[in-house]
């Protein structure tokens, strides 16, 4: 059984005790989640759409961790100028284990 659900403006597709990476949650770790907007269900055959979210259908999940994603580098240069500039970012994220499909 899996389910799309849509998160921090991104779509995943899920499965029961599976581990995902999402955008950071206001939570903490060891607190149960609940996303209402899941997008699609299957069980084997049976497949539910939704338009756009699937009625009554929820995916509940744990939290594992907080944290931070590696860091990307920006590098700016303009090429003749002398000009360099050198920037770091660390994406937040939040850890969570699919425990439920319900739907």
């Amino acid at each position: 059984m899996y389910a799309v659900i849509e998160t921090g403006g991104k779509q995943l597709n899920v499965e029961v005790g599976k581990s995902y990476k999402v955008e950071k949650l206001n939570v903490s770790e060891g607190d149960t989640v609940e996303f209402d907007r899941v997008l699609m269900v299957s069980n084997g055959d049976d497949v539910k759409i939704g338009n756009p979210v699937v009625e009554g259908a929820k995916v509940k999940a744990t939290v594992e961790a907080q944290g931070r994603g590696k860091k990307v580098i920006v590098y700016k240069f303009k090429a003749k100028k002398n000009f360099r500039k050198k920037k770091g970012h660390r994406q937040p994220f939040t850890q969570v284990k699919i425990e439920a499909i319900e739907g």
